[in-house]
Order: C-alpha cells, then sequence, then structure tokens
C-alpha cells in the first residue's frame, strides 16, 4: 500500500494529501463508499453538513476497525448557520451525526459575503471551536484573497486551509500564492473539472508519454503542486486508480504544459456572489 504524504498545517497538524470527497454521494451509498476508500488505503476523508451524508461517514470510520488517530476526517459548516450561536450548534451536530468525539478540521462552506451575516461572525464563531479543543483545526473553503484579508486584519487565529474549485482550466496561481504567503494550505475540489479536463489534447498527450490515465496525471499535478486534492468516485476500481499516484512523477514540461491550460474556467458558484441558504 503506498504511503500518502502529509503536509504541516499552520498549527502543526498533519494533513494527509490525498484525501477521498464524498460530495454527491447518496447518505445511503456512503458508508460503504467510505468503507472501500479506508479498505484501498485512503485515511482523510472529506464531508460536509451539506452533503447530508456525515453519519455514513462516521459509520464508515467506526466499523473500519483503524485506530481513529489515523483517520483524518474534516466537515464544513452549513451556509444557514452562518451565526455565531448557529454555528456553534450546528458543530455539536456535525459531532453528534459523525459519532466522533472530536474532528480534524472544520471549514467554513462558504463565505456569502452578500448575505446578512458578516462571515467575520462566522469566523470567530470557528475561532470558539478551535479552542474548545474538540477540533484539532479551522479553516475556511471558497474564500477569495479580499475574504482572507479581513479575516487576518479582524479576527486572531489564521485559517489552516481554503478549499478552493482548483483544476487544469482554474489553475488559481494567485488566490494558492496568496494562501502559501500567509501559511494557509490550499485543498482543491474539483480537481478533473467534473471530468471536463480529461479529453484535453495536452493532458492525453501526457498520459500517453507516462504511461498513466488521464485522471491520474492530473491528480499528480495537483500533489505536486503541493496542493490537497480529493478525488470522488464511488467504482472501487477508480478509487484505486485515484490512489495510484504516489509512483510516478511529472516533469517539468508537463507540469508547465498543464498549467498552461488555464482558462480561468470554473465549474462551480463565484464566490463572490454566491449567497445559496438553505431554507
Amino acid at each position: 500500500m503506498a504511503t500518502v504524504p502529509t503536509i504541516r498545517l499552520n498549527n502543526g497538524v498533519e494533513i494527509p494529501q490525498l484525501g477521498f470527497g464524498v460530495y454527491q454521494i447518496p447518505p445511503e451509498e456512503t458508508a460503504d463508499a467510505v468503507g472501500t476508500a479506508l479498505e484501498i488505503g485512503y485515511r482523510h476523508i472529506d464531508t460536509a453538513e451539506m452533503y447530508r451524508n456525515e453519519k455514513g461517514v462516521g459509520e464508515a470510520v467506526r466499523r473500519s476497525g483503524i485506530p481513529r488517530d489515523e483517520i483524518f476526517v474534516t466537515s464544513k459548516l452549513n451556509n444557514g448557520f452562518h451565526r455565531r450561536d448557529d454555528a456553534l450548534r450546528a458543530f455539536d451536530r456535525t459531532l453528534a451525526d459523525l459519532g466522533l468525539d472530536s474532528l480534524d478540521l472544520f471549514l467554513v462552506h462558504w463565505p456569502l459575503p452578500t448575505i446578512d451575516v458578516d462571515y467575520v461572525e462566522t469566523w470567530k464563531a470557528m475561532e470558539e471551536i478551535s479552542r474548545s479543543g474538540r477540533c484539532r483545526a479551522v479553516g475556511v473553503s471558497n474564500f477569495h484573497a479580499p475574504h482572507l484579508s479581513r479575516l487576518f486584519a479582524e479576527t486572531e487565529i489564521r485559517p489552516a486551509v481554503n478549499q478552493i474549485e482548483v483544476h487544469p482550466y482554474l489553475a488559481q496561481d494567485e488566490l494558492r500564492a496568496f494562501g502559501a504567503e500567509h501559511g494557509i494550505v490550499t485543498e482543491a475540489w474539483s480537481p478533473i473539472a467534473q471530468g471536463k479536463v480529461l479529453d484535453d489534447p495536452a493532458i492525453v498527450e501526457v498520459a500517453e508519454r507516462v504511461g498513466r490515465t488521464p485522471a491520474q496525471v492530473v491528480l499528480r499535478w495537483h500533489v505536486q503542486r503541493g496542493d490537497v486534492v480529493f478525488p470522488k468516485s464511488v467504482t472501487r476500481s477508480r478509487m484505486e486508480e485515484n490512489f495510484a499516484l504516489f509512483d510516478f512523477e511529472l516533469d517539468s514540461d508537463a507540469m508547465t504544459a498543464i498549467t498552461a491550460l488555464d482558462r480561468h474556467e470554473r465549474t462551480g458558484p463565484d464566490p463572490d456572489t454566491f449567497d445559496y441558504v438553505p431554507r
């Protein structure tokens, strides 16, 4: 079994660089999917309150027989609970649904800068959660540099990570560099752009040259750039393929060719305008 490298967060916590994402996995299928991922060797599971499958994640962790301290579990705050008291209660529910005493990483899922709750208030609640000792690290998701700069100026704890959309058509070099400058690790969601990049001639050429699939090449590109990445599949063979990233490397020409595909093209919402709050 390959050893997945870890990255040290700004508070000293080690996070596995490859994780298993459960976005859009139906709740009734989550426990089996996560169980399979853990069998293969994944030790980092990424869920969220809005995915409605935290219970399945917790069930898989418990029945795996793997010591709890060997599995890194991340969840994210639901958009409907940004006020301070709501955020604290939501974190309690996440622990209850997961059936865990503590969480490894908890994120503000979206900044929601246009709603009537200031994300600075939300982040101060996250600081309380961090200080409670029940969460090893706190971070954000989908924050742009101006959002982060406000947190730096008005709060005390810097986010450990920023989970953002990153793939070859949205390389996010400036935001990634901003995060690195301030000690924030970038996590990449939608790492293969929902499959849109896999037929790109430049990626296919690299894959043929190194004898790997286009998906493996793109995921390896993420790894070599230093980001944490979460491929998602419910098919065992694809999970195994996505895990096999650590016995080959891309040369500088391949890395440059893939990065050059950047089109600033999103598959998801723009964090500056996204305002969805579940009712």
